[in-house]
């Protein structure tokens, strides 16, 4: 699976009209029919369905829905809802085959003039507003978007709920609540964004033909269980724990003790070979208690140069270094991490980690090797000067713009985490549930993905298979024995064997 921008949509197009010879009126031809493919499996003969047709692609592709409808016998009603003026190019050569086919088209002339087709609709098909739509909504589309909206007809979106810009858009107003939408070839970003994804209902793909190297050429990645499946790594019969990778997990401190305990569990469940635990002495019985398997190295009270010379040693020992969880907030937290900040590995910054690195964001941008930040939206806004709305309303750009600016990856968490490279590439993660959004869930996160690092493997892909098996074994615990009211960071632990069984399997 794939996620495509509205730019990047317009290049596959134009590519594929250009050097495939493919048409336009053949991609809506195409489009038309594979949705109504899908309607087929909705209606019965005796429904009404009631398309609704805007300007553009999207329209256009109302026009075939509501000739296929119209040819199969079914009882279909399409509304024109712009001028004659504003229906263009392809669209318009298929409104002229639907004229020819017989199939009345309704002119809107207000709201009112269709307000008794809205209301005995059993289905409506929303072609109003494609992808190129942006802005608060005018008239007419304000009144009958609402109009729809209260109606009780199953209302069936097109590419994207109308309203619903395909990325994000500050002047967002409302959009069509679709029950169930139709993405033509991928989904677009705004169906991981949570301002805009409720709007989506229920969302699937179809395809209309496009070259797939095209969609792969300029899309976004969505991980899947499909890749997961096909890249999270075996162990050879032989192996040992060297073979799995040493880590360090720095954290911990006499008040947040579960913190780092979280971390070095999961990262052991994660499959990690070998982990040190840095912490306080004070919190490595805590540790202890609940991960009898690691070793340690304390912190002292003052971090003195020659502790951190030995520090130092010690964390350019390892495959990859995790730092922050729990680790608070004082002067010494913060000289660990500057001190850390020098290691010659893959260095991952979580937690009270991310609180440390505001003021030293240039030196990180200077690192040499590896930086991977998992901030979520409230602490991405805090290191990108924003209010946490506008993180959660852009998360995309916001995460590309930051990791291209700093040379880092950002693991941005959320509904639907998006794990950005330096480059700015992209990959989205699909599992998880409302039970993750609770305290301990990112500690959690930190350990798998120490353990992913450690192992032989790209670091997008360590990523985003680390991302997938969190939420994974969110999942599978809500669908065992836990909802996502009571489900516990440590139960997603008790539940890692089982998603690394779903994806070895």
């Amino acid at each position: 699976m794939n996620c495509i921008t509205a730019k990047a949509m317009y290049k596959v197009d134009q590519e594929a009209i250009e050097q495939y010879g493919m048409t336009s009126e053949l991609l809506m031809e195409n489009a038309g029919r594979a949705i109504v493919e899908q309607l087929l499996t909705k209606l019965t003969p005796d429904m009404k369905t009631l398309v609704l047709v805007g300007s553009g692609n999207n329209g256009g592709d109302g026009f075939v829905i509501g000739r296929y409808l119209y040819n199969l016998g079914f009882d279909v009603r399409v509304v024109q809802v712009v001028p004659d003026q504003k229906i263009k190019g392809a669209a318009a050569i298929h409104k002229s085959i639907l004229n020819q086919f017989g199939c009345p088209i309704i002119r809107f002339n207000g709201e009112k003039s269709i307000k008794a087709s809205i209301e005995h609709a059993d289905i409506i098909v929303d072609a109003l507003l494609g992808i190129g739509y942006r802005g608060s909504l005018s008239e007419p589309f304000y009144s009958l978007i609402k109009a729809v909206n209260q109606s009780s007809a199953k209302t069936i979106a097109i590419d994207l709920p109308s309203g619903v810009p395909a990325e994000s858009d500050p002047y967002f107003s409302t959009a069509i609540q679709a029950d169930l939408t139709y993405c033509i070839e991928a989904p677009k970003p705004s169906a991981f964004i949570e301002h805009y994804a409720s709007y989506y209902g229920d969302w699937h793909t179809v395809h209309i033909g496009l070259p797939v190297t095209l969609i792969q050429k300029y899309s976004k990645d969505v991980w899947t269980r499909e890749k997961a499946n096909l890249t999270v790594l075996r162990r050879d019969k032989h192996s040992h724990k060297g073979n799995h990778g040493k880590g360090i997990a720095v954290g911990g401190s006499k008040e947040m003790p579960g913190a780092i305990t979280l971390t070095a569990k999961s990262a052991l469940r994660a499959g990690l070979g070998l982990l040190t635990v840095v912490t306080f002495d004070e919190v490595k019985q805590t540790v202890a208690n609940h991960v009898p398997e690691v070793i340690y190295h304390l912190l002292a009270a003052d971090l003195t140069d020659e502790w951190l010379a030995n520090y130092q040693l010690i964390i350019n020992n390892v495959h990859a270094v995790v730092i922050g969880m729990g680790m608070g907030r004082l002067a010494l937290a913060e000289r660990l991490v500057r001190t850390t900040l020098s290691v010659k590995q893959p260095l991952i910054i979580d937690g009270d980690g991310l609180y440390h690195i505001k003021d030293k964001l240039e030196l990180i941008a200077e690192r040499d090797h590896p930086t991977i930040l998992t901030p979520h939206p409230g602490e991405m806004a805090r290191l990108v000067d924003k209010t946490i709305d506008q993180v959660k309303s852009n998360p995309f750009h916001t995460a590309e713009q930051f990791a291209r600016q700093y040379n880092v990856f950002v693991v941005l968490k959320g509904a639907y985490t998006i794990i950005t490279d330096p480059e700015g590439n992209q990959t989205i993660n699909t599992t998880g549930n409302a039970g993750l959004a609770k305290a301990g869930s990112g500690d959690c996160l930190a350990g798998i993905i120490l353990a992913q690092l450690c192992q032989k493997q790209p670091i997008q892909q360590a990523l985003a298979n680390a991302c997938f098996i969190h939420g994974l074994a969110a999942d599978l615990a809500v669908k065992h024995s836990h909802s996502n009211i009571d489900l516990l960071a440590t139960d997603v632990i008790e539940n890692l064997s089982e998603a690394f069984r779903t994806c070895l399997n």
